[in-house]
């Protein structure tokens, strides 16, 4: 923005290149746990720092005023050069997350979409009263069971790399119309899984995983099986460095 600056330190050296930047900011994991924020000095300027990821690796956001920007980045570019650092750019940060299965709201979802359709029902607080929203979450359509949900798709052929937008049929005709059960969201190839990945929502996804779909585009038909939209390091071990 036009008032900070951020630079985020990803991945398994996160937080030994941070520790060299920072005397009063305790970086342990029991002191400074995932999803939580602290204030101090960074390369010698005040800086918030998030401990949050969106690679799917340790990870620090740092925030400094934006007149401070370019002196946290050199700052860090330099005390890293031992570590291999090198910038990462939005489509290697866009292949991380989906290999993790983390969203992109308005490209995984549309205004259609709940946390409950996502598999993500733990971010709607059980304790409130009342919020923004629970009214919506209550009604008969949106507790439908054959509403689509995320899922993550595997193409038959491992190096088929599906189109965005592609459409989902369970059953296959020999010409359309047929019923489209879903699209995909995100696609990409993944050097970690050695594979092409995809995210898509699907009509009634979670029953389906295991079963086998087509996508019919370009003149073809490829097959995929769903499954979670989950790839690498299932055990999110990754993510305390």
């Amino acid at each position: 923005t036009e008032q900070f600056a951020v630079v985020t330190l990803s991945g398994p050296m996160a937080r030994r290149l941070l520790a060299e930047l920072t005397q009063n900011i305790h970086l342990s994991p029991d002191e400074f746990p995932f999803m939580s924020f602290r204030t101090g000095m960074v390369a010698g300027v005040p800086a918030r720092v998030f401990r949050i990821s969106f690679t799917g690796d340790l990870s620090f956001e740092i925030q400094v005023k934006a007149s401070h920007g370019l002196t946290l980045w050199n700052a860090c570019l330099a005390a890293g050069e031992k570590y291999g650092i090198t910038p990462y750019g939005l489509e290697a940060m866009h292949v991380l997350r989906a290999e993790k299965g983390y969203i992109i709201v308005g490209q995984e979802t549309d205004g259609t979409i709940t946390p409950g359709d996502l598999g993500m029902d733990w971010i709607v607080s059980k304790q409130k009263p009342d919020f923004l929203g629970k009214r919506s979450l209550q009604r008969s359509d949106t507790k439908r069971p054959d509403r689509k949900h995320l899922v993550g798709l595997l193409t038959e052929n491992p190096n088929e790399v599906l189109p965005e937008g592609a459409q989902i049929v369970a059953e296959l005709k020999d010409k359309p119309p047929m019923e489209m059960i879903g699209h995909v969201t995100s696609s990409y190839w993944s050097p970690n899984c050695g594979r092409s990945i995809a995210m898509a929502m699907v009509k009634n996804g979670r029953n389906r995983h295991g079963e086998t779909v087509y996508l019919p585009y370009e003149g073809k038909v490829v097959r995929a099986k769903i499954g979670e939209p989950k790839f690498f390091d299932l055990e999110g071990a990754r993510i305390n460095g």
